[in-house]
């Protein structure tokens, strides 16, 4: 076990990393923040920030030998920096779980080897081979990206048999990348797991999730579905952590199709937006079971004290200026997180609210008139596209 007061390493400074040593800081422990931007949100908070590339090697051993262990909440870390890490300390999630997890056709791959329910997809390098994957696999379907996609970024609906492939191939300008099937689903839900060194799973309660412009907007909390399909979500999310060997977080996003089954949309071996409730409205929160588990320590419990709703607070919303938090303050119920992240760019994530309740549809109902008077001021128009 790795107690406090030990010095962790985090890789990256982003509100993921701040919002865990802000966890980590109440059990004792203290922080070194190694991220390439000077002044990030997570530097501001821990005992000291690194400003240097990731392939710095020097600076990358510096940082490895002032810590206890290292951990990460940023898939896109050169696999060479975690190789570098690990001769020197301890580092979590391993670089063979971030090597599957960072790209997409490992990712799709490993699932469909594993015999993890996923979409049908193909594996293009070409334009050839887009064509030929849309031919196989029918329109609609989705060609994304291998690497670096998130939010929907490096992501395009194709609807129809036939088009232009060499020229949007070369507007992707990728080597590699997967088309995978349309899914008729009925809603979107993630499940976050923690599994310790021992192979011990803990999971937290499943969140249904709803996208705007493909953003995530809201997590609700409890789930509107059947006790029975929770908990086979559970275990699928349960065997995946433990096929991956992941030591950490790791969450599950899944899809409910309309004829009852689960499917794997993504695996992020980290604390997870859709996750943020569990700060205000579980017994142990996210970022900290996320410590724990790289730790070595024994795992929290999970329970959710009372129903909650998260809603992602974006860029868009300064519009007008900084928005009047009162907005959000004002309702008794309503809980204000700020990532302190400088320039709120459109899309941005910037922080979040989230409403704990004792009844779901009443946390549902305020968390709307707080997002819809928030928007107002911004000029913005409200809803939640599918």
């Amino acid at each position: 076990m790795i107690r406090p007061p030990a010095t962790i390493g985090i890789l990256g400074g982003g509100q993921l990393e701040r919002m865990s040593i802000l966890a980590g800081r109440r059990m004792g422990y203290r922080f070194h923040v190694y991220e390439p931007k000077a002044g990030c949100a997570a530097g501001m908070v821990a005992d000291r920030e690194i400003n240097r590339a990731y392939d710095d090697e020097k600076a990358v051993r510096a940082f490895a030998r002032a810590t206890e262990i290292v951990t990460l909440m940023f898939e896109n870390i050169p696999s060479r920096t975690l190789e570098i890490i690990g001769s020197e300390c301890p580092v979590q999630p391993a670089s063979g779980v971030l090597h599957i997890c960072q790209n997409r056709r490992r990712e799709k791959l490993f699932l469909r080897d594993r015999g993890f329910p996923c979409a049908a997809f193909r594996v293009v390098s070409s334009a050839d081979d887009l064509a030929e994957a849309v031919a196989d696999l029918a329109v609609p379907c989705v060609l994304k990206t291998a690497a670096f996609g998130y939010d929907g970024k490096g992501q395009v609906k194709i609807t129809e048999p036939q088009a232009d492939w060499s020229a949007l191939w070369r507007e992707l300008d990728v080597p590699m990348a997967v088309v995978e099937e349309w899914i008729d689903f009925e809603a979107e839900y993630s499940v976050i797991s923690a599994r310790g060194a021992d192979g011990e799973v803990v999971a937290f309660p499943m969140a249904e999730n709803r996208h705007r412009n493909h953003i995530l907007h809201t997590s609700r909390v409890p789930a509107g579905l059947p006790e029975a399909a929770q908990k086979e979500a559970r275990e699928l999310a349960a065997g995946i952590a433990g096929a991956l060997e992941v030591v950490g977080l790791l969450a599950v996003e899944l899809f409910w199709t309309r004829d009852g089954r689960w499917l794997v949309n993504e695996l992020a071996p980290r604390p997870h937006n859709s996750g943020h409730f569990t700060y205000d409205a579980c017994v142990t929160s996210q970022f900290e079971q996320h410590l724990r588990a790289v730790c070595g320590l024994p795992l929290g419990a999970t329970d959710l004290l009372r129903p909650a709703v998260m809603v992602n607070l974006l860029g868009d919303l300064w519009n007008a200026g900084e928005p009047d938090w009162s907005l959000v303050l004002r309702d008794p119920f309503a809980r204000l997180h700020l990532y302190d992240k400088g320039a709120p760019d459109p899309g941005r994530k910037m922080g979040h609210f989230c409403v704990v309740h004792g009844s779901c549809d009443e946390a549902w109902t305020r968390a709307e008139a707080i997002d819809h008077a928030l928007r107002e001021a911004a000029g913005l128009p409200s809803g939640v596209s599918p």
